[in-house]
């Protein structure tokens, strides 16, 4: 069986502006149908990542295809099949939303016995019926959004890019917008940045986490959590001292930190946060440890998986430690004051 050409291709994609690497040597695909997060911190190079897919800025070098079609090549067929939703979407202020909708569609070139149809879909989806007739100035800033996210998948696109959709939105419009994305599963292919990370973790099936222009993890939630996470983490309800625990976890563990100890409750327990070095499970034995110490007696006890925060920023740090040790190695070389200019020319 052939295999499918990725929706979105990125090899060895450089920009620089001046002496600046915004992003420096990234590659990474986007299979079809996939929803693929995108993460980093603010001046990572997401955004600049983004805004090379779509056509709307030009890389220094590498290569950029959207369903096999290079963008440098023919930035307009791109635009015919991404739906392009950029953070804090310029919206026209003075037009009612319907209105908007009409004028998009007319821009992305629908035919014209197909739109009025396509406009109440995507309203319907993204659940502005009620507010077709408003206008944009005045909707509020989830309202807003959602006109967004309809602008984006009016046409029918085979690729989604939204950079940061859910940004300033409250959590019942956050939970609207991540069902509506996970609703585009199978159909399009989908790329989103997003700050907010329980998100991210819920929406999509792939991460790609960049930091300081550079790619610095990417997989799986769970694979990532491998990649990442050196401890695991165990919550119990306990009736003890923390004596008592710290001597029962020592057949288990030469190595572990007990992260918190609550006071005890009415009924005597106190919970606990137990964290182990390395990524197995030991349930059992520690059942078993507690079970049989006399000075202890358990309530609950579970196994805490990792959230993507965690894995996030064991990421970040652990590129800024290794970009500090070529800092210091550069600073150590004689005559390595300025430089060396390298040449960089743009791919077609």
């Amino acid at each position: 069986m052939e295999k499918q050409e990725p929706a979105i291709e990125v090899e060895k994609l450089h920009k620089r502006f001046g002496k600046l690497d915004a992003v420096n040597g990234i590659s990474f695909q986007v299979e079809k149908g996939q929803i693929v997060g995108f993460l980093g911190p603010n001046g990572a190079g997401k955004s600049t990542t983004m805004r090379i897919l779509t056509g709307y800025a030009r890389a220094t070098s590498g290569i950029t295809r959207i369903c096999g079609i290079p963008v440098a090549c023919n930035p307009h067929e791109i635009k015919r099949r991404i739906g392009y939703m950029p953070e804090n979407n310029p919206l026209p202020n003075e037009l009612r939303v319907r209105e908007y909708l009409k004028l998009r569609a007319r821009i992305k070139e629908l035919p014209m016995r197909h739109r009025a149809k396509r406009i109440d879909e995507v309203m319907e989806r993204c659940d502005l019926s009620r507010a077709q007739d408003r206008i944009i100035g005045k909707l509020s800033k989830g309202f807003r959004q959602r006109v967004g996210i309809a602008d984006a998948i009016l046409a029918h696109p085979e690729v989604i890019i939204m950079d940061e959709p859910t940004i300033g939105l409250d959590p019942h419009q956050v939970i609207m917008i991540r069902d509506l994305i996970a609703s585009l599963r199978g159909k399009m292919s989908v790329l989103i940045s997003s700050h907010i990370l329980p998100e991210i973790e819920m929406s999509c099936d792939r991460v790609i986490i960049i930091n300081g222009g550079k790619i610095v993890g990417q997989g799986t939630p769970k694979e990532l959590r491998e990649a990442f996470i050196t401890s695991t983490i165990y919550e119990l309800e306990i009736n003890g001292k923390i004596a008592s625990l710290r001597a029962a976890l020592v057949p288990i563990a030469k190595e572990f930190e007990i992260d918190q100890f609550s006071k005890a409750d009415s009924c005597g327990f106190s919970k606990a946060t137990i964290r182990i070095p390395g990524v197995h499970d030991c349930g059992e034995d520690l059942i078993s440890c507690l079970a049989n110490s006399s000075d202890l007696r358990v309530r609950s006890l579970g196994m805490r998986q990792a959230p993507l925060e965690d894995v996030f920023l064991a990421a970040t740090r652990r590129s800024w430690e290794t970009l500090d040790t070529d800092l210091a190695k550069d600073e150590l070389q004689p005559g390595s004051d300025e430089p060396a200019e390298t040449e960089i020319s743009a791919t077609s």
